[in-house]
């Protein structure tokens, strides 16, 4: 077996740096100016701008259907963040010269149709976000355009209805194909008519299934379940509004978050993003891996909607996000820490590496029989210096044709080795390095192991 081993690693080593190699496209649509959870979110969206190439922010119609008197969009919102952002760029690039100047970000900043759902799309409809739309998926990219819909989604749909209404079948399923859509909660409830007018379209639904509660939609777990006290108003000053520069102190300290009593971190549309950040959890072509953003699975009508994780008892689609709120919140505690200190002073996450493979896509490995696999995250360091102690989780979710596991250690150790009884078998791992800063950071891989 070894021979096969060492061959599926260096073929994969390629395929990993390449993956490093280029940022995620990032195009979102925010109904900013209702809710004020639209603001937390793009407020920490912006602490982690290095992260992703953003090409577009949209300002779509402002709240949701019914929650505002008149229908309008808000831009001038998103332009107020920006001008945050700009003031503690400068100390962001201390610790990744990669964020993108507020310039870069003001200039991609496009207004939506303050009217929203199906009478509002066709010809005669089409706005600057809707051109802008068309314009970003047609460049010479390689990547897919990621599109996060925080908002509602007549903006995008307009953009479709205009490419498949102007251009040929062909031409209309090169566009379609270039772009991967996240939607939060079907906010303009067309979600029906798009998947009936524009086939092909790779789209993940967010939202609590037909006739349950709508509490219980997977992106929730941003703030519902799990240690809510993570989402309190004592954690959001301690960690984001306090001493954290101009933007930390534009972030809203109220919204509505019942069940959770704090009534303060809500962020309903963050998960959107998150699915897409780059760090070795998720791989956005397989929403079904799971992620920060949560796990998904193929609907019969070909989209993908909400998956549940197991957590100790609990089984819900909003655990598959809050099973890693330690994780996302220190994570983002550190973040708003870049924008007043310096590099020294902050802590960083560590870089998670299995068997000297470096990279944040998932590593594949091929194994007959699942048997006497080893696996070492003996290389994987700290940029700090910090201490990192080791856990490896097995993600059941994921897992097919797997019997039973026999880790060889507690899996709390930087090298384990393992059998299964298996047939047909996928197996999940997923390797968290944890470091022993203030606060302490984790990094991922994801390992795959298959026949």
């Amino acid at each position: 077996m070894k021979p096969v081993y060492r061959f599926v690693l260096l073929s994969i080593i390629v395929f990993a740096q390449s993956a490093l190699a280029q940022k995620p496209r990032m195009l979102i649509t925010t109904d900013i100016g209702g809710d004020p959870d639209d603001t937390q979110s793009l407020i920490r969206y912006l602490v982690y701008a290095n992260e992703f190439d953003t090409e577009g922010i949209i300002a779509s119609a402002s709240g949701t259907i019914g929650e505002l008197d008149s229908a309008v969009v808000q831009p001038y919102l998103v332009h107020n963040l920006i001008r945050a952002y700009g003031e503690i760029v400068d100390n962001l690039r201390l610790h990744d010269p990669g964020y993108p100047s507020a310039e870069s970000l003001l200039a991609v900043i496009r207004s939506g149709n303050p009217h929203r759902g199906w009478e509002n799309i066709g010809e005669g409809h089409d706005t600057e976000a809707s051109e802008w739309i068309i314009r970003v998926a047609d460049k010479k990219d390689p990547r897919p355009l990621n599109i996060c819909i925080w908002g509602g989604q007549t903006d995008v749909a307009q953009a479709l209805w205009k490419v498949k209404n102007t251009r040929s079948p062909k031409a209309y399923r090169k566009f379609v194909a270039k772009i991967r859509l996240y939607d939060i909660n079907d906010q303009d409830r067309i979600f029906g008519k798009m998947q009936e007018h524009f086939p092909g379209l790779f789209y993940i639904l967010s939202q609590a299934p037909s006739g349950h509660d709508k509490r219980e939609g997977g992106y929730r777990g941003i703030y519902l379940g799990g240690d809510e006290s993570l989402t309190s108003r004592e954690w959001i000053y301690e960690h984001v509004k306090t001493n954290h520069g101009p933007l930390g102190a534009l972030y809203p300290d109220k919204t509505w978050t019942a069940p959770n009593p704090h009534s303060t971190m809500k962020e309903g549309d963050t998960p959107s993003w998150l699915y897409f950040l780059p760090n070795g959890l998720s791989d956005p072509a397989h929403p079904e891996y799971g992620s920060w953003g949560g796990r998904f699975e193929k609907h019969t009508d070909g989209h993908f909607v909400c998956a549940p994780d197991r957590v100790d008892s609990v089984f819900s689609a909003r655990a598959a996000v809050w099973r890693w709120r330690p994780d996302f919140q220190a994570d983002f505690a550190s973040r708003m820490d870049r924008c007043v200190a310096p590099f020294s002073s902050v802590n960083h996450a560590p870089v998670a590496v299995v068997n000297g493979i470096e990279g944040k896509a998932p590593l594949i490995i091929s194994a007959r029989n699942a048997a006497g696999i080893v696996l070492d995250a003996g290389a994987s360091n700290d940029p700090d210096n910090d201490l990192l102690s080791f856990e490896w989780l097995w993600y059941g979710e994921c897992t097919t044709g797997i019997e039973a596991v026999d880790l060889a250690t507690e899996g709390a150790q930087a090298r384990i080795s393992f059998s299964a009884a298996a047939k047909d078998y996928e197996l999940h791992l997923v390797l968290k390095a944890k470091d022993n800063g203030s606060p302490a950071l984790s990094s991922y891989r994801r390992i795959i192991i298959r026949p």
